[in-house]
């Protein structure tokens, strides 16, 4: 079986060519690295992220949004991940599940609106 270009290398080194490809705007390509990186080295929420991130501008919503509900799962107060799935339910017109993740996004954030002092 031939080794493909996107699977070659150490784990490390696909890293790299993953944030390549996400850098010059592959993302196609990148999710493809991506995809088996993330089957490796599930534990790890730097590769699913940027997986979802990739899916997310290649307009693969839902395979996003199944991305980041596990890193949320995961890790709920990982507040980019919460902002980008707020944002991904948008896109798909599902703004009240949306708007919880965004209100919680801004919370993790400590974007608060200004209340009057009393």
């Amino acid at each position: 079986m031939k080794t493909m270009y996107y699977d070659h290398g150490t784990p490390a080194e696909r890293w790299v060519r993953a944030q390549q490809f996400f850098a010059a705007k592959d993302y196609a390509g990148a999710a493809r690295v991506l995809a088996a990186l993330v089957e490796e080295v599930p534990e790890q929420t730097g590769p699913r992220l940027l997986l979802a991130r990739a899916y997310y501008h290649s307009a693969q919503l839902r395979r996003a949004e199944a991305e980041l509900r596990l890193i949320v799962e995961h890790d709920p107060v990982e507040h980019y991940a919460r902002l980008m799935l707020g944002r991904t339910l948008q896109r798909q017109a599902r703004h009240d599940e949306a708007e919880q993740h965004l209100r919680i996004a801004s919370a993790l954030a400590g974007d608060f609106p200004d209340t009057p002092a009393e």
